[in-house]
């Protein structure tokens, strides 16, 4: 019997012959010698605190009616909330995880030499019998889009993600090259999800890397804005630890702390209008010191008592009727990373956010270590949506990877390769990346009026018979920038603004028939 290679576990690093050894902080978390983030600091007050909408009791009358002059929210912009995961190496996507097909999407299947490059064998292929699903073949649609019946990334979604969660759910895919193990891909979308009028409460966006795009793959460059930066966040400590109510709460009761911070702002407002400062712009200096008092009293009656502010004590997140065990939580630093970026953006403190995860240059010769790297994203991703049904809020998730992998077709017969195909190299023609968006009111409903015409809205774009990226069939085939626009449009497409597509990104290179690149109606 030949020598089966040690796969890896989910925190090893990976080491590749044909690659050079790793120089740059992304080729150290792409091949997971390096986690996808680390400490934080905060460039504000204005940082990273719990849920809005289950804040206490508004400020008082008078005093409420000054912070929307002050730019003060109490929740966010009213926009979805989006969430990306970056999964840095090149991870497969396209076929073992979810089902890419050629012209008539997900389910004009490809051939069986395709999938084995895709590492599926052919008793394995999505149209092959398979007694043991409820589909009766190897294909499963309970996320409305659908995956292999046994992707791995499916199994994890679906450990979190409760049937309640998913009957809100529904997903596209898009077919699109990109290159390998480099953080040089703009695959980041977070700056244009932001110029599309996504805002937090306290802050814009977040991600688990101080990069400028939050992750490790670039944000489109004429996209960027500086005011915007993400704030890093990676995890729960760094929630608990921007957030500073002062001495005042500890000393008094959070009540009585608020009170005494609202007469202080009276007192303050009172002496201003008897007050000469004698510069020339009198009125916005007064409005400033104003602001600043009713600010104030803003944090400390939103966010007083620490516990609010911490992933670590939400019930919801952590513990017995949380979507992680405590134990699980406590061993794993990739969910805790979920959790602290899930519980700022789905409660609308930030606009969007990035999750980093490292170590998804799996190829690595056998197939265990990528199955067992993308259960954990997986289980990241469906945490992330169950939260969301828990909030009661909508949210769209993207998931994308620089780059691709490919395999030999030589099958892993171990427990966890599952009988697949070994991972044996980088393939950027494999590539692709997919969405899914909960929606609390009902899964969001594909465009077209048959279902010949809403798969191909489920699928963006196609592959050829070989499992190679139709690089002709979709603007998002062959150009990253394009991906991040598509995803864009699709994003403001759930608002029901495609009509601001143009004026919001007036370079973009998506052509004039905007609705063939769309995959849903609008949700809200």
């Amino acid at each position: 019997m030949p020598h089966r290679k040690r796969h890896f576990l989910p925190d090893d690093a990976l080491r590749h012959p044909d690659h050079h050894r790793p120089h740059s902080r992304r080729s150290f978390i792409a091949q997971g010698f390096a986690a996808g983030g680390a400490a934080v600091s905060a460039p504000t007050l204005f940082s990273l605190f719990a849920n809005p909408r289950q804040a206490r009791a508004e400020l008082s009358a008078d005093l409420s009616a000054l912070k929307s002059p002050c730019g003060i929210k109490s929740v966010g912009s009213g926009k979805i909330p989006f969430i990306a995961f970056d999964l840095a190496g090149g991870a497969n996507i396209a076929g073992s995880n979810v089902l890419v097909g050629g012209p008539g999407g997900q389910f004009d299947f490809l051939s069986t030499e395709g999938y084995s490059k895709l590492g599926l064998p052919g008793d394995m292929v999505p149209g092959a019998a398979n007694p043991a699903s409820p589909s009766g073949d190897h294909t499963d649609t309970q996320l409305g889009l659908a995956f292999h019946s046994d992707s791995a990334m499916l199994r994890g979604i679906l450990e979190k993600a409760t049937a309640g969660t998913r009957g809100g759910i529904n997903g596209a895919v898009i077919p699109a090259r990109s290159d390998n193990d480099t953080g040089n891909n703009p695959h980041n979308p977070v700056y244009g999800i932001f110029t599309a009028g996504a805002e937090g409460s306290l802050l814009n966006l977040i991600g688990s890397r101080s990069s400028e795009s939050g992750g490790n793959s670039m944000a489109p460059p004429h996209m960027v804005n500086p005011a915007a930066r993400p704030t890093k966040v990676d995890r729960p400590e760094d929630v608990t630890g921007l957030v500073d109510t002062g001495q005042l709460i500890g000393l008094l009761s959070q009540e009585d702390a608020v009170a005494v911070l609202e007469s202080v702002a009276r007192i303050s407002d009172g002496k201003l209008g008897k007050v000469d400062t004698q510069v020339t712009r009198d009125a916005v200096i007064k409005d400033l010191v104003r602001c600043g008092y009713v600010q104030t009293a803003d944090i400390a009656d939103r966010f007083g008592d620490p516990s609010d502010l911490n992933p670590d004590l939400d019930p919801d997140i952590v513990g017995a009727a949380g979507i992680f065990s405590t134990d699980e939580y406590l061993a794993d630093r990739e969910f805790r990373k979920t959790a602290a970026v899930m519980k700022l953006v789905v409660n609308g403190h930030a606009g969007a956010g990035t999750i980093t995860l490292g170590g998804y240059d799996y190829h690595t010769g056998e197939r265990a270590t990528g199955e067992l790297r993308d259960l954990r994203a997986g289980r990241c991703i469906g945490a992330c949506l169950e939260y969301a049904k828990r909030v009661g809020t909508p949210l769209m998730l993207y998931v994308f990877s620089d780059g691709s992998v490919a395999s030999n077709g030589r099958p892993d017969e171990s427990a966890e390769g599952r009988g697949k195909g070994e991972w044996t190299g980088d393939n950027s023609s494999t590539a692709a990346s997919f969405f899914l968006v909960y929606n609390p009111s009902g899964a969001p409903v594909l465009l077209g009026g048959t279902p010949e015409v809403q798969f191909q809205h489920q699928q963006l774009g196609h592959m050829r018979p070989d499992a190679s990226v139709e690089t002709s069939s979709s603007p998002a085939a062959n150009n990253v920038n394009l991906l991040v626009e598509t995803v864009l449009l699709n994003y403001l497409a759930l608002h029901g603004e495609v009509g601001s597509f143009q004026t919001l990104f007036p370079t973009h290179g998506l052509g004039g028939n905007l609705d063939s690149l769309i995959a849903f109606n609008s949700i809200l």
